[in-house]
């Protein structure tokens, strides 16, 4: 199963009851992983410091010990807010440090895949680069990934790691959906300049089809389904509205929810989707998109351009 299970706010807004009942259900219906990041969920912790998340699929990962090998179990470093402002970066020295105290939180002796959360342009690409593949090289990571920046950033960095012989960035963390906001829009709520899928980044990731794409948010906080959740006033246009109409037709002749048939189709172009649910419903209702199969006639109206 390519959906990935998001556990943003385990820990935090999602209790530890709810967040465990989540992974077994996660879990029992084939899904194997799991999203975090050592930043989360710092916004909404009484701290202001993140942890929180790792630290209860840690505790559940200590509970169902057999379960560890089975799990691709991924984080992110360089968003953590630091005492005084600002967020820690991606120096090699806050690299390697916060990987070890993840995998200390999370009771893991290697970490899956390890995300570069954000841009740091005050650190060399190069520095960033070396600190990620040491990781790779000692064990302690066993892939990379990179999440919210520029393709040009991308192709750099996968450049400079070749020419060090260092482990490359084979994953790409960004947000998109079946609409999208207009060009130019200023999201709520989203502060990454470079968070976005672009036109650019799919031409990208077709000529390089060893990078694989995760998307965050894929429903866009709820909007496809639920009227009091509308969507953010960047979506509004002519190009959502048509959209939004195709979506709605098959979503009734598939006796599905709007949101199923989105997660269908992400999941039908080989992407995959990170679902950050916080019911139990919400996380039955993504598990049975995974299960839907779109027809040929069905992704080329969605795909038709507006």
């Amino acid at each position: 199963m390519d959906l990935v299970l998001g556990t943003m706010y385990f820990g935090t807004r999602t209790d530890e009851a709810t967040s465990w009942a989540m992974l077994d259900r996660y879990v029992a219906a084939g899904g194997r992983v799991l999203d975090t990041a050592n930043c989360y969920s710092f916004w909404i912790s009484p701290t202001g410091h993140g942890g929180q998340s790792e630290s209860v699929i840690g505790r559940w990962l200590a509970a169902n010990a057999g379960l560890r090998d089975e799990l691709v179990v991924a984080t992110k470093v360089g968003q953590e807010p630091v005492d005084g402002g600002g967020v820690e970066g991606l120096s090699s020295e806050v690299v390697a440090r916060e990987a070890a105290r993840s995998a200390e939180r999370l009771g893991v002796d290697v970490i899956d895949l390890y995300w570069a959360h954000g841009e740091d342009r005050s650190i060399p690409v190069e520095e960033t680069v070396a600190a990620f593949g040491a990781l790779v090289d000692t064990g302690a990571v066993r892939r990379l990934g990179v999440s919210n920046h520029p393709v040009w950033r991308v192709e750099q960095a996968r450049r400079l790691a070749e020419a060090q012989g260092v482990e490359p960035y084979s994953a790409l963390q960004l947000t998109t959906s079946y609409v999208e906001p207009r060009p130019g829009a200023l999201v709520e709520g989203k502060d990454h300049r470079f968070g976005f899928v672009t036109d650019e980044t799919v031409d990208y990731l077709a000529e390089h089809p060893d990078l694989e794409l995760w998307v965050y948010s894929p429903l866009v906080q709820g909007s496809y389904d639920r009227a009091d959740r509308p969507f953010p006033a960047a979506y509004d246009h002519p190009g959502s509205t048509a959209r939004l109409a195709t979506l709605a037709s098959i979503a009734s002749s598939r006796g599905v929810a709007p949101s199923q048939v989105v997660l269908a189709w992400l999941l039908a172009r080989g992407w995959k989707p990170v679902v950050g649910v916080s019911t139990l419903e919400q996380l039955d209702s993504a598990l049975a998109a995974a299960e839907l199969e779109l027809s040929s006639e069905d992704l080329a109206e969605l795909d038709a351009p507006r």
